[in-house]
């Protein structure tokens, strides 16, 4: 089976970059989920990973349209900070127009940052993942967002899932000492509890 990096993740912070991704105002949000760069090489594409979120109940933003702000990441992979990948939303269950409707009521989404300068090449894929209010209330995180968010999201992966003829194994493993636990820096002061969940994403045979 073939892998595209040799390691799971580099550490950002080892080469001068962040768990934080910049959402602007001096505020951050934390980078949570990372599927590692022990996955499946397909998987750690753009097409692949949006193909992976489908599976597990993400999709595109509504009609294409980029609803949110675009925010940054330094993943100390000699690239500096690096705007976002895409921003995949919850679809409820509906890949075609289900992220309309998160857009309006709220739920779980995340962003992409993909670990691919020379630094630090492992391939990783590195998920801020958040659950978010409706649109009555600005898309605000919800209290807890993102460690609930993060906690959707890996429920939603673990063990097997498919989509499109593609099937996906998936692991999950808590991470300490990536993330400082708390609030401080976190945008809307919303703490967090300083657990990153590593996914290894593996595209089954047959």
């Amino acid at each position: 089976m073939d892998r595209r990096g040799g390691v799971a993740y580099y550490n950002p912070t080892a080469g001068g970059g962040s768990m934080l991704i910049d959402a602007g105002d001096g505020y951050a949000e934390p980078m949570n989920v990372i599927i590692s760069g022990l996955s499946s090489s397909d998987v750690l594409t753009l097409h692949g990973a949006i193909n992976f979120a489908r599976a597990i109940g993400f999709s595109e933003e509504c009609f294409g349209i980029q609803l949110g702000g675009y925010m940054s990441a330094d993943l100390g992979d000699g690239n500096g900070w690096v705007n976002q990948t895409i921003e995949l939303r919850q679809d409820y269950g509906n890949t075609g127009g289900g992220t309309c409707l998160e857009s309006l009521i709220g739920g779980n989404h995340f962003r992409i940052f993909v670990q691919k300068g020379t630094a630090a090449e492992s391939g990783a894929l590195f998920l801020a993942v958040s659950q978010e209010e409706p649109i009555s209330e600005h898309h605000d995180i919800m209290p807890d967002g993102y460690d609930i968010g993060r906690n959707q999201l890996v429920s939603a992966a673990v063990g097997e899932t498919w989509f499109h003829r593609v099937k996906y194994n998936t692991t999950a493993q808590n991470i300490t000492g990536l993330l400082a636990a708390g609030a401080d820096g976190i945008n809307h002061g919303i703490a967090q509890d300083g657990i990153v969940t590593l996914l290894t994403v593996t595209i089954a045979s047959g």
